[in-house]
């Protein structure tokens, strides 16, 4: 167990250093980011391989389901657009993104009854401040090398 945690430790430290080192280049590679996000997230959680093997594609299919409505809700109605709607209109924006925001609830819910299969509920109530350690983390190492670049 500690060699997994060790190896996923230099894992991150490596795949993180080469997101550091690629100054000048504006892309990113997304395969990389995503091996750094399972590293963090599985050595945080703690995860064993048997845990980590079952977790992962619950966690990808949820986060994909996540997204996807948050983009729907974003597009609902764009905020340099929000003074010209009309009030029907604005209604009908609101009741669709609390439809969604349901939505959203029910699929978290059906997210934490399977993953409390594969992992226990007090790691369930700190994978959401993991996930979010690791995008502060990410986009404070992109604040760090563009300052650097400048």
């Amino acid at each position: 167990m500690r060699k997994l945690h060790l190896f996923l430790s230099v894992f991150l430290l490596t795949v993180i250093t080469g997101f550091a080192q690629r100054s000048g280049q504006q892309d990113f590679d997304p395969e990389r980011l995503q091996a750094a996000r399972i590293a963090f997230i599985t050595s945080r959680l703690e995860l064993s391989p048997d845990q980590a093997e079952k977790f992962w594609p619950i966690y990808n299919a949820y986060t994909e389901k996540r997204e996807t409505n948050l983009k729907e809700m974003a597009g609902l109605y764009p905020r340099r657009d929000a003074p010209s709607l009309s009030e029907q209109e604005a209604k009908k924006a609101l009741e669709k993104r609390f439809a969604i925001q349901r939505k959203m609830i029910d699929e978290e819910e059906k997210f934490v009854k399977q993953v409390s299969e594969v992992i226990s509920y007090p790691q369930i109530m700190k994978l959401n401040g993991i996930a979010r350690d690791f995008t502060r983390m990410i986009y404070q190492r992109n604040r760090q090398r563009r300052s650097s670049d400048n």
